[in-house]
């Protein structure tokens, strides 16, 4: 990862058919080929919650990612709030 400045944090909340059909596994695998650090999680209400940081180029791949999800799933609606940077630098999938 770069120097905080130019480093971005977005949290993610995703919707439509995104538990249950490998979202998570598929979201930490495109975080890791992009070097961003953050986490991914299901919601109760079944959605998909991630937060992903690190230089803007990076962060942005992984947005586009989760805007299309895996075969397996279908993605309705993603909303991106920006966040100040903690320094995460690893992914990792929470349950």
């Amino acid at each position: 990862m770069t120097d905080q400045d130019s480093t971005v944090r977005r949290r993610l909340r995703v919707e439509g058919v995104v538990q249950g059909v490998g979202f998570r596994a598929g979201c930490a695998r495109a975080a890791e080929r992009a070097g961003t650090g953050g986490w991914v999680r299901n919601l109760a209400d079944g959605a998909v919650e991630a937060e992903v940081e690190g230089d803007p180029g990076a962060v942005d791949a992984v947005l586009a990612w989760c805007r299309t999800g895996p075969r397996a799933g279908r993605v309705d609606r993603v909303e991106v709030t920006e966040l100040d940077p903690v320094g995460a630098a690893d992914f990792t999938v929470r349950a």
